[in-house]
């Protein structure tokens, strides 16, 4: 009987630990397409990390290569260019002409002073006289005046304002 008790005890232990080692096998044992997928994402979370690696190593050759670019490269100085001032041969009278029309200046005959003078000067060089400048607008000056205006293609009334002023200033700027 005590063989036969322990021929039970054996085969029950015996038993008990097949089952345990196919419940084991079951719980474990993966379908091939799962299999698969767990082999593919292990390769590719490799690879994720010799890709940033690389990308470290790249990232540390290009700042190398920047730090030594900065050497060779250094910014050329600025050099501001001053304005090209143009100066015209009769530059002192295209100021005053200026200063009249800036200030809005109206002279018609029967003006007299220095502005007058101003106008005088101009259309004796217009003209290619050499007028006396008696710094008084009369008939003359007038006269002088309209013909200007009239070259002009402007109205030619005879009285020198801003408009009449920048056409002058126009005129010797052409002349150099």
């Amino acid at each position: 009987m005590m063989d036969k008790l322990k021929f039970a005890l054996f085969s029950i232990i015996t038993l008990t630990l097949l089952g345990l080692f196919g419940y084991w096998s079951v719980i474990t044992l993966q379908s091939g397409t799962e299999h698969k997928t767990s082999e593919k994402i292990s390769q590719l979370q490799n690879e994720n990390k010799d890709l940033k690696k690389e990308v470290e190593k790249q990232k540390n050759e290009l700042s190398a290569l920047r730090s030594k670019l900065e050497e060779f490269e250094k910014p050329a100085p600025i050099i501001e260019e001053e304005p090209e001032v143009i100066v015209y041969k009769h530059q002192d009278l295209i100021n005053e002409l200026q200063k009249l029309t800036d200030i809005n200046v109206l002279l018609k005959e029967k003006s007299n002073g220095l502005r007058v003078g101003t106008v005088q000067r101009f259309l004796n060089i217009y003209n290619k006289t050499s007028n006396k400048v008696d710094n008084d607008y009369g008939e003359n000056t007038r006269t002088a005046v309209m013909a200007f205006q009239k070259d002009q293609g402007m109205k030619a009334d005879g009285e020198t304002g801003p408009s009449t002023f920048k056409k002058m200033i126009e005129w010797l700027k052409k002349q150099g």
